[in-house]
């Protein structure tokens, strides 16, 4: 697993906030940097990959345990 410069906990949001609090996270990181995105959404397992397309920014990895997805995208 990657380091984070910073973690998202929209664990317990309901979509679409796990995708705004991502939006409003990659902001506060600079280019290159890794973000960690955890959420309990089902909807952001596909939402999440997603929106790092629509952007341009990088899926690291990704992964899910004891009911929590973690996504870790590095900024464009």
């Amino acid at each position: 697993m990657p380091d984070a410069a910073k973690t998202v906990d929209a664990k317990g949001q309901s979509c679409p906030m796990p995708v705004l609090m991502t939006a409003k996270g990659i902001k506060e990181i600079d280019s290159g940097q890794i973000m960690l995105v955890e959420a309990t959404d089902n909807g952001a397992r596909s939402d999440i990959p997603a929106w790092t397309t629509q952007t341009g920014n990088e899926l690291v990895e990704s992964q899910e345990a004891d009911g929590v997805l973690r996504f870790w995208i590095r900024k464009k």
